[in-house]
């Protein structure tokens, strides 16, 4: 089955405790529904079931079947887990709801309709989720906030996203551009 038609739930982390559960962070609106889509296939193309989820204090704690001790959880640490499209509910077509995965490959534009790149990649580090933009010129990536404020609009249908980059992005190209240092006497 082809990559789009697969959703990123989550990604694993760290043992938690001594009889095999694992940190999990889930990507879902709801945390715990990580274990409502059945089976989950790995990264590396293992199939893994939740048996159980729990929360543990900001995040959620899983057991795996099979998963029996540390050691065993400490292997899916770092692993993200997918399901077929297919798995999950369909969305509301009025709706300004979809994917992170009907992001990639959107073109970017400014406001005003010119060329700012496209979408390569949706990113969480920890502070909210972040558009990962190739730029339309030199070829390197920039990070947004996925804010109503930097992203004003996402049509899905008409392949784009429109973004209103803030001041320190635009000054960082304009260095890019002229080498970014000032002509020696």
């Amino acid at each position: 089955m082809a990559d789009e038609d697969r959703i990123v739930l989550g990604h694993f982390g760290a043992a938690h405790g001594i009889r095999g559960e694992v940190k999990v962070l889930a990507y879902t609106e709801d945390p715990l529904a990580v274990a409502d889509y059945g089976p989950v296939t790995l990264d590396d193309g293992r199939i893994v079931e939740f048996v159980s989820v729990r929360p543990q204090g900001d995040g959620v704690v899983a057991r795996v079947k099979g998963i029996a001790d540390r050691n065993a959880a400490e292997l899916l640490r770092n692993r993200r887990f997918s399901v077929d499209r297919d798995a999950l509910p369909a969305l509301e077509e009025e709706e300004d709801d979809f994917y992170h995965a009907d992001l990639v490959g959107l073109r970017a534009e400014l406001e005003d309709g010119s060329p700012f790149g496209s979408v390569i990649a949706v990113q969480n580090f920890g502070a909210g989720d972040l558009l990962e933009i190739r730029a339309a010129e030199g070829g390197r990536t920039v990070y947004l906030a996925f804010t109503r404020a930097v992203v004003p609009l996402v049509d899905i249908k008409g392949g784009r996203v429109v973004v209103a980059p803030p001041p320190e992005i635009e000054a960082g190209e304009e260095a890019d551009g002229d080498g970014g240092a000032e002509d020696a006497p």
